[in-house]
């Protein structure tokens, strides 16, 4: 094999896109020393992801950028649903200052903007080296426990091997970490060609400020505000077009036009217009042994409700805390499993409820459009959607060795624990740190407390009244076991039996600094 091999580093991550860079960083977060290799010399230029909620801004906080990310981006006020003559369906909106994540729940942004961002606070770790173009070309697991990864200088062409212990593939839909395992994308019956034109204008639109989507099955459309000045649209194509039949202004205009009012040619530049082909697939394994598919490697989903980059952030809060604990010798390595257990039925849920959008958007023809009148403006009045199309909420995980499910009904294991502000100031994020918590309305002996603590359980005591006293009690629970990804494990009345569910009674994420630094060669 050509390349010298070097020392081993814990674990290889190939992909240095949002989900590369957010896994690795709250890995290095937890003391594991990171390699993560990427084709590309910077960061890639062209805008893809938009928008992204509040779950995933809550994601950002963990990794100390949300003030940052809230320079860079424009909280949107919701949904609207329009028909093929602009007018509204129905409206879901969002209010960019109530969330019980605690932060907006609709997030505009430039993704070039945001990756710059999440790398400058990644070099800030010691632990994490990234490099740059570097084409991994082959991945090997030559004995239990030991990965090789193959990668060439792209620049020199030289060899290169690393030993590791974990590869985590966040290289994309044509994953080269997906092929080395031999899982395949199924197809989920969709594809679209779509025309994406970026805008930017000093001129005001004057238009709603959030998401259009036009429900049109002979045009469906996409607008959004993504900054001060800059917008974009999406247009589905027809077969006989390309984007270049829309690579001007003067030929853009009659597809944007009911956005732009009178405003002039000349008062916009079109920063890019490219086609994209919108596709709903996932994997059919996401494991093999030591190396893992997070992100778009592991699923694509069409962009209809925004959640395709947040799926990959998802995926790395997930896995980055366990692959910590099992790295540092906290958690069984059994324990891996739940990843795949957990994310890939949500995952699959985003992308049927993104599918169900763009039915919406464009399935029918003209009976079609009959239906949308009559249904759309009832969507709201459907719980369960309702809630996912005005608040963002996602679905709960599944049961796991690290999602106790209870009998009890509107039981909490699975959801995400809120993020209000407590009496300090502070949200309960910053509180409870980046290992397992106890959320309780139960006032515990000193000899009680003393003994969590020792075991690395961080304890909060629920404010009477407060929005976590009311959030235990509408789960019919006095208390909760918090992940350190904010998921609850359990639920229920008696402390000591959910905090016995704690693997090994014992903080598995304290971070640690145990490992020598990466050298590579």
């Amino acid at each position: 094999m050509p390349g010298v091999v070097a020392k081993s580093v814990p674990v290889v991550v190939v992909g240095a896109g949002p989900t590369g860079i957010t896994a690795a960083t709250l890995l290095a977060d937890y003391g594991v020393p990171i390699l993560v290799l990427d084709r590309w010399e910077s960061v890639y230029p062209q805008p893809r992801a938009v928008h992204l909620d509040d779950e995933i801004h809550r994601i950002l906080a963990r990794l100390g950028v949300a003030d940052d990310f809230a320079a860079i981006s424009r909280p949107a006020l919701g949904l609207r649903l329009l028909d093929q003559n602009h007018r509204t369906l129905a409206q879901f909106d969002r209010d960019p200052a109530r969330s019980r994540h605690g932060f907006p729940q609709a997030n505009m942004f430039d993704q070039p903007e945001l990756e710059r961002l999440l790398r400058a606070n990644m070099a800030k770790r010691p632990h994490v080296e990234l490099r740059g173009n570097s084409e991994v070309t082959g991945i090997t697991q030559h004995e239990p426990g030991r990965v090789l990864v193959t990668y060439a200088d792209r620049a020199t062409g030289t060899a290169h091997v690393v030993e590791t212990s974990y590869v985590l593939g966040c290289d994309g839909a044509n994953s080269i970490v997906r092929a080395s395992i031999g899982a395949v994308m199924a197809d989920l019956r969709f594809e679209q060609r779509w025309l994406v034109a970026d805008v930017v204008t000093e001129a005001e639109l004057d238009q709603w400020d959030g998401v259009h989507q036009v429900c049109d099955p002979v045009r469906a459309a996409t607008y959004m505000r993504i900054g001060l000045n800059r917008y974009r649209w999406e247009f589905r194509l027809f077969p006989s077009e390309t984007a270049a039949d829309f690579s001007t202004m003067a030929t853009l205009r009659p597809l944007i036009g009911p956005w732009l009012g009178d405003l002039p040619d000349d008062d916009f530049e079109l920063v890019r217009v490219t086609e994209y082909t919108f596709r709903a697939q996932i994997a059919d394994c996401w494991r093999d042994r030591n190396v893992f598919l997070l992100g778009d490697a592991a699923h694509l989903t069409p962009p209809f409700i925004g959640q395709g980059m947040g799926a990959g952030l998802r995926d790395a809060m997930n896995l980055a805390w366990k692959l910590a604990g099992v790295v540092n010798g906290d958690l069984p390595e059994a324990l891996l499993d739940t990843y795949h257990q957990e994310r890939k039925p949500h995952a699959r849920s985003m992308i049927d409820l993104a599918l169900a959008m763009g039915w919406a958007m464009t399935a029918g023809g003209h009976v079609g459009n009959m239906v949308r009148r009559t249904v759309t403006p009832r969507l709201r009045l459907i719980p369960g959607l309702r809630d996912k199309l005005t608040n963002g909420t996602t679905p709960r995980l599944h049961e796991s060795a690290l999602v106790r499910k209870s009998r009890r009904p509107r039981h909490l294991a699975g959801t995400l624990c809120p993020n209000p502000a407590l009496g300090d100031g502070q949200r309960l994020d910053a509180l409870l740190g980046n290992g397992f918590a106890l959320v309780t309305t139960s006032r515990l002996l000193a000899f009680q407390l003393a003994m969590l603590r020792e075991h690395g359980i961080v304890v909060h005591i629920a404010e009477p009244g407060g929005e976590l006293e009311r959030w235990l009690r509408d789960g019919h629970a006095t208390a909760a076991i918090i992940r350190p990804d904010r998921t609850v494990m359990c639920s229920g009345s008696d402390v000591w039996t959910l905090c016995a569910a704690v693997p090994g009674f014992t903080s598995s994420t304290r971070a640690r600094s145990a490992h020598p630094p990466i050298q590579t060669s």
